[in-house]
């Protein structure tokens, strides 16, 4: 298997497989895979599956991510920020949408929901340390460089 390659297994019949809109485009959508319409009210959380499971090659993830005209239009986004679906992981996945908006916002089968980016990553090894170099930002964060 070519390491590009994904396996996919669409779950049900009727399930849709994630793709690419365009040919720039970094993020695959996710489709929403629904027996009947759901309603995320302002405030309130969902897990909206999609009907696909996924092999991914070993040192891959895939990074499950907010749609900006979701989020724009609608103000719903993820709850983790960005969803990590993990080379061990044979489920099906599924997004966690919130609604930050005003209103509330009706997903229906087929909706784009999210979108997914497969990424390569490296492991690292801890190495204990008493004592570490000295930089010139050192323990500054938070804001520590102004506005």
């Amino acid at each position: 298997m070519d390491e590009r390659s994904v396996k996919i297994k669409i779950l049900s019949e009727g399930g849709y497989l994630p793709a690419y809109e365009t040919g720039g485009a970094a993020g695959m959508d996710l489709m929403a895979y629904l027996a009947e319409d759901v309603t995320i009210f302002p405030g309130k959380t969902l897990l909206v599956p999609t009907g696909v499971s996924i092999e991914l090659p070993d040192g891959y993830e895939a990074q499950v991510r907010a749609r900006s005209g979701l989020a724009a239009k609608h103000g719903i986004g993820l709850v983790n920020g960005v969803g990590t679906i993990d080379s061990d992981y044979r489920g099906e996945i599924k997004v966690i949408l919130i609604n930050w908006g005003e209103g509330p916002v009706t997903i229906k089968n087929g909706d784009r929901i999210a979108q997914m980016v497969i990424s390569r990553y490296e492991k690292a090894e801890w190495v204990r340390a008493g004592v570490l170099p000295e930089t010139e930002r050192n323990a500054g964060g938070f804001g520590h460089t102004g506005i």
